[in-house]
């Protein structure tokens, strides 16, 4: 498993907070969070206007986390520089339950190692790394590692609620996210003037108007005529296009929105001429970013850090291709369940969700509603914060410091609370013993190195969350 930790030296490690982070796909490397959000270093993506000189300058990161914990870039099996060792292939670990397993393995081991057991603990994940932190919230402290904390950002929580990902489901949790993206292409009626009212607003039409009408729809054909100027004034998208279909999809939005432009999957504010290079892979949004960002971590890798490995660093693996999405009896997993599950083995434990309100892959009012779901003994444990921005909301220069912000008040208010809950020396000795335990378990028994198996590197394109199409899952 590769990592990148970057630690504060000579800190207590009983009270020193760690946190580790992970990108999704799934097979995404992580370095988008490496490189694009609180490390110590950042890349100037200028997000999002689409006029920065590429490769994107790296500058020192005035708005980083180090201030409250360690920071644990991971690298899930197959992307970046993990790979599989004999006997085992990259293929062994993908899926939704051998993937949260070999997370939760590599947490331990590196508690252990770093003799970190006492210290603070949270999970930050994005995108698939949100159902991945549901689960493998669980397996951790099933395991005795207790947690304070999960960040989740832009996350696809329940694959089964995403019209995008599954069929037959209707597409209303887009339409907050139309109306935020529409708003700020200038194309609704009014034009807004705040985003976090214009989304009120847009929530409450989605949730009381839209919805039902949308049932009825996708359940029975029934056209609603009344709807098409209102939703057109909502969203910007003409009244001939929901005339057309009231079930409209995010690709479809993407593709109406502007005529002769493409807008952006990941940053709906984004957009590109159809037919020029920016649009060409489908997401001028993640277009835009990839070339620099695979730069960047070479660079940084080899002449910041000094670390050199011969292997190609992979940014998204096929892994995606042959993932086994199936959990909990269900072919597409919903984790709203283990994150319930999580939160009541741990009074402790707090939840913070952020989204971008032009994030057009895991639209906001999804997340909203998702979260809706966690257990109401609960709930109070779970916040939830929007920002201006996409996907990678911390990208936008205006919303990391606010993003920031939070984080910090998060931090400070999980430890000022498990000061309060502190459960003795028991607890922490049990704590302890489980990290021992698997660093024991985990040292392997065998002669000298072991081989890792020969799979060619593959490079994907960036695409996260997604499933894809049955016609296109390899066997």
């Amino acid at each position: 498993m590769f990592y990148v930790a970057y630690t504060l030296p000579g800190a207590d490690a009983a009270t020193r907070p760690v946190t580790f982070f992970y990108n999704g796909g799934p097979g995404s490397a992580s370095v988008w969070l490496q490189l694009g959000s609180f490390g110590p270093k950042r890349l100037v993506s200028g997000v999002p206007a689409t006029t920065a000189a590429r490769p994107f300058p790296m500058v020192d990161n005035a708005d980083h986390l180090l201030g409250q914990t360690d920071l644990v870039f991971v690298n899930a099996v197959s992307t970046g520089y993990s790979q599989a060792i004999a006997p085992f292939t990259n293929r062994s670990f993908w899926g939704v339950d051998s993937d949260a397993a070999v997370f939760r393995d590599f947490i331990q081991r590196y508690l252990a190692v770093n003799n970190r057991a006492a210290s603070p603990k949270y999970l930050y994940g994005e995108s698939y790394g949100g159902p991945r932190t549901a689960v493998l919230a669980r397996r951790l402290q099933e395991a005795g590692v207790m947690l304070d904390g999960l960040v989740l950002q832009s996350p696809a929580l329940d694959y089964n609620s995403n019209c995008g990902i599954s069929t037959g489901q209707g597409c209303g949790g887009y339409l907050p996210s139309f109306a935020t993206v529409g708003g700020f292409h200038q194309l609704t009626q009014p034009v807004p003037t705040d985003v976090n009212t214009w989304a009120t607003q847009a929530r409450s039409y989605a949730d009381q108007v839209y919805a039902p009408a949308l049932q009825a729809f996708v359940t029975g054909g029934q056209q609603a005529p009344a709807l098409w100027q209102p939703l057109a004034d909502l969203t910007g998208l003409p009244v001939a296009r929901w005339q057309v279909t009231l079930n409209v999809g995010a690709d479809d939005f993407r593709q109406w929105l502007v005529a002769g432009q493409l807008i952006g999957r990941y940053d709906g504010r984004m957009k590109a001429s159809t037919g020029s290079q920016l649009a060409s892979e489908g997401d001028p949004s993640s277009t835009w970013l990839n070339d620099s960002f695979a730069t960047g971590i070479a660079t940084h890798l080899r002449d910041q850090l000094g670390y050199r490995n011969a292997s190609t660093y992979v940014m998204l693996s096929n892994a995606i291709s042959v993932w086994d999405f199936s959990h909990a009896g269900r072919t597409l997993p919903d984790t709203l369940p283990d994150l319930s599950a999580a939160l009541a083995q741990n009074a402790r434990l707090r939840v913070l969700a952020v989204s971008g309100y032009h994030d057009l892959a895991t639209p906001f009012h999804l997340t909203e509603t998702d979260l809706a779901r966690v257990d109401a003994s609960s709930a109070s444990r779970v916040k939830i914060r929007n920002y201006a921005g996409g996907h990678m909301s911390y990208l936008d220069d205006t919303t990391r410091p606010q993003q920031l912000a939070d984080l910090k008040a998060f931090y400070a208010s999980t430890l000022a609370l498990r000061a309060t809950l502190d459960l003795g020396p028991e607890r922490r000795a049990l704590e302890a013993r489980s990290v021992v335990a698997v660093d024991r378990a985990g040292t392997p028994q065998v002669p000298g190195s072991v081989a890792p198996t020969a799979e060619a590197a593959f490079q994907a394109p960036h695409r996260d969350p997604w499933v894809p199409p049955r016609t296109m899952r390899a066997r």
